[in-house]
C-alpha cells in the first residue's frame, strides 16, 4: 500500500512570510499582492507576520527574495510581478532570468520561494490573472508557498525510515545474485 504525506496549507502561529512585489505594472501587481495577503490571512498568518517588500521591477525580485530567504527570518517568500510582452523581446530575457533566480534562491536556501510572475502578451491578459476572469495568481503563489512549506516540514518530521532490504535473499552482502559464493 502506498503512503502519502498529509499536507495542510495552514500556517503555524510563528510563521513569517515576505512578499516581494514589483512596482512596475502596479495596476496588476497591486492586485496580485492583495490576493497573496488575503490567502495568507485565510490560512492563519497574522498581519504582523507578513512583510511586503516593493522592488522597482521584476528583474530585482530574485536578489531581494534571496536575501530575505538567507536572513533566516522568513518561512516562505512570495514573488509577484508582471512582465507584459510589448514591442520588443526584452520580456524573454527578464522572464527567464527571474524564473532562474527564484529557483536558485529556493534551492540554495531551502526556503520556499514561490513564482508569481505573470508573463503575458497584453495588459488585459495580465489583469485577467490578477483577480479577473482567470483568478488571482497572487493567491496561487501564496498557496504554493504554504503548501511547499508544509510538504518540507512533513518530509523532515514524518518521513518513515527507508528500508535497507535490497530484495536479495542469498544471504551474502556481495551484491552477486548468482548464488555462487566463490
Amino acid at each position: 500500500m502506498t503512503q502519502q504525506l498529509d499536507i495542510s496549507a495552514t500556517a503555524r502561529p510563528t510563521d513569517r512570510f515576505a512578499i516581494v512585489v514589483s512596482r512596475y505594472n502596479a495596476l496588476v501587481t497591486d492586485q496580485l499582492r492583495e490576493g497573496a495577503i488575503a490567502t495568507l490571512l485565510l490560512n492563519g498568518v497574522a498581519t504582523d507576520r507578513i512583510l511586503v517588500v516593493p522592488v522597482p521591477g521584476s528583474f530585482e525580485i530574485p536578489i531581494v527574495a534571496d536575501r530575505l530567504a538567507r536572513s533566516g527570518d522568513y518561512d516562505g517568500i512570495i514573488c509577484l510581478g508582471a512582465v507584459v510582452q510589448g514591442e520588443t523581446t526584452h520580456h524573454e530575457y527578464i522572464n527567464h532570468q527571474v524564473a532562474e533566480g527564484i529557483r536558485v534562491a529556493s534551492q540554495q536556501t531551502g526556503v520556499p520561494v514561490s513564482f508569481g510572475l505573470l508573463t503575458c502578451q497584453t495588459l488585459e491578459l495580465a489583469l485577467d490573472r490578477a483577480g479577473g476572469k482567470k483568478g488571482n495568481k497572487g493567491h496561487e503563489a501564496a498557496l504554493a508557498t504554504l503548501e511547499t512549506l508544509a510538504t518540507l516540514r512533513a518530509i523532515d518530521e514524518d518521513t518513515p525510515p527507508v528500508s535497507s532490504d535490497t530484495g536479495d535473499d542469498t544471504g551474502d552482502d556481495t551484491g552477486d545474485d548468482t548464488g555462487d559464493d566463490t
